[in-house]
């Protein structure tokens, strides 16, 4: 259930608003428009709209200085709820060109921000595991990410007194756009030693998980800081999302290659 949290009712205008918008969207009306000045309570107008009408909600603003700004203030109002970021994880990008006139071939070159890509894996995340959801989006959102039913079906679920080995998860999370790395630790690498197998979710930085095993069973889960290796807490059930947006299944790949 999406709660509003603010300080303020809705006052002047904003009533009848939020009434006539809310039931537009309850009775199926594709276009509806909002129409208010710089200052004039928008933003806490659709927030009102959002808990009236308990659906996921898509926020798209036209560029990342405004979609920060939005993520910032619905954050604000529902500090109990999901709301996530999505923008261009891109600092900098460069398309490859060819200057004609002096036979120059410039080649491809980006920079990919760690921080807002962690965010983008996160939103996708939160689609999966609830409805209370706010996705503050900038329009780059509207590319494709790849088929979410193969996304979906990459993601592993992990409980304990499960029955499985540890290397049939670490190559799953290969197949997943994990790498293994003893030594770096960092968002989307895991690392094994003996019974233990830790893995750091794409979609956090904060904490990372330990899968205990028993030989072929899990024993225990726990959630831990990736840098000391202290536990946080304990899970029962932890779902790892894939470290890539373009994942797709084996069957896919092969049949590509065999039709290319």
């Amino acid at each position: 259930m999406f709660k509003l949290h603010s300080e303020y009712k809705p006052t002047g205008d904003q009533p009848a608003a939020i009434k006539q918008l809310s039931d537009g969207i309850k009775q199926g009306k594709k276009y509806q428009t909002l129409l208010g000045v710089t200052g004039s309570g928008k933003t806490f107008t659709m927030a009102n709209i959002i808990q009236q009408v308990q659906k996921p909600t898509l926020v798209l603003a036209h560029n990342k200085t405004l979609a920060g700004q939005l993520y910032s203030e619905f954050k604000e109002f529902f500090p109990e709820n999901n709301v996530e970021y999505f923008v261009s994880y891109y600092d900098y990008y460069q398309p490859e060109a060819y200057i004609a006139s002096s036979d120059t071939y410039i080649e491809k070159d980006a920079s990919i921000n760690d921080e807002i890509d962690k965010l983008r894996h996160s939103a996708t995340a939160a689609l999966f595991e609830t409805r209370d959801v706010i996705i503050v989006a900038s329009v780059s959102c509207i590319y494709g990410l790849g088929d979410p039913i193969d996304y979906e079906h990459m993601i592993v679920s992990l409980r304990p007194g499960m029955k499985k080995e540890r290397n049939e998860i670490m190559k799953k999370l290969v197949t997943m756009q994990y790498s293994r790395n003893e030594l770096d630790f960092k968002r989307g690498t895991f690392r094994a030693k003996g019974d233990i197998l830790e893995i750091y979710p794409s979609d956090e930085s904060e904490s990372a998980i330990r899968v205990e095993f028993w030989g072929d069973e899990i024993e225990k889960i726990s959630e831990i800081n990736p840098l000391t290796g202290k536990v946080i807490a304990t899970r029962n059930h932890v779902m790892i999302f894939p470290n890539s947006h373009y994942v797709t299944t084996s069957d896919k790949m092969e049949r590509a290659i065999r039709n290319y």
